[in-house]
């Protein structure tokens, strides 16, 4: 598998997000310029009301449209990028995907697994027509469905109806410290997850994903992987939330860790920063006050070019 340096770009945006003004080929230039990424990850974020609703929407006002999708890869491309382009879906009252979950056994007048993988699996081959109309390198097929991933049948039915659409290769990202308990790694191409691991616990996570590829024999990257400019957020990279006062340096020295970590492991043959935003990107005058996930105008910059450097070098 060739290696894929990306950086996850534009989750969130909204419907025909393109049309509006020229402000995302502006984010997308200084996404190239300030990582030195390869490759666009493009997530569509699908909608359902909340956690046991069975209806994903996708054509809604608050989801990037497919001719958004086209849009964006088309000006990727005369970049010279190349595209991973990947399914999500949120839940507008603010729960997380992982807790979206139904009965395993069948209760009458309560919604099913059914349902729910009917109408999340329409959204999935629909994108998949579009991730094939963009010639995109990679398709993954969800993300970090926790509450999800016991359902293997469901997920090898809907994994041939992906591909029906879609001809190149498929991964699931599963969520952080999920990688052993997912069963059905031999029915994808890639094994993804996400890579939000604490600073002083790398080594370990990364020796214990090393041998799930191993045993299903399936290339693996992190399909996310970042940490906020929060001060302790070194530890806990996964905690959108975290309450830790502003410090770009907490930030820095995670990613300069993982780094380390990516480069000392060749065996992971790709990246997903999150994330950059496509419409609300920050100003490089207030780099050094935000402290999110996107690394523009900090110091974590730096660490991203050189790493870029150093693949882009490992890889000729």
């Amino acid at each position: 598998m060739n290696y894929l340096n990306a950086y996850t770009w534009g989750a969130g945006a909204r419907r025909h997000f393109t049309k509006t003004n020229d402000d995302w080929k502006h984010s997308l230039d200084e996404m190239i310029l300030s990582s030195g990424c390869d490759t666009l990850l493009l997530p569509v974020m699908a909608k359902q009301d909340h956690a046991y609703s069975t209806v994903v929407e996708y054509e809604a006002d608050d989801v990037m449209s497919m001719e958004d999708v086209e849009t964006v890869c088309a000006y990727a491309r005369e970049k010279g990028l190349k595209i991973i382009i990947k399914a999500m879906v949120n839940c507008r009252d603010g729960y997380w995907r992982a807790y979206i979950r139904f009965f395993d056994n069948y209760v009458p007048t309560e919604p099913t697994w059914a349902e729910w993988f009917e109408s999340y699996s329409a959204f999935t081959a629909a994108l998949a027509k579009t991730a094939q109309k963009v010639n995109a390198e990679l398709y993954c097929i969800g993300c970090e469905m926790v509450g999800t991933d016991h359902r293997a049948e469901e997920w090898r039915a809907l994994i041939k109806e992906v591909r029906k659409n879609y001809f190149g290769p498929i991964t699931y990202n599963c969520d952080k410290f999920q990688e052993d308990y997912v069963t059905w790694w031999d029915a994808v191409d890639v094994i993804s997850s996400s890579g939000y691991y604490p600073i002083d616990q790398l080594d370990h996570h990364f020796a214990r994903i090393k041998a799930v590829a191993e045993k299903f024999d399936r290339p693996f990257m992190f399909m996310e992987c970042g940490c906020p400019s929060r001060d302790g957020s070194q530890y806990v990279p996964n905690n959108w939330n975290f309450g830790g006062e502003l410090s770009q340096e907490a930030q820095r020295l995670w990613f300069d860790a993982f780094c380390q970590c990516m480069l000392k492991n060749p065996w992971v043959r790709g990246n997903g920063w999150w994330d950059w935003s496509a419409t609300h990107l920050y100003s490089p005058e207030k780099a050094m006050e935000n402290n999110g996930y996107c690394t523009y105008g900090k110091p974590s910059e730096k660490v991203l070019q050189c790493f870029s450097d150093q693949v882009a070098k490992r890889e000729k």
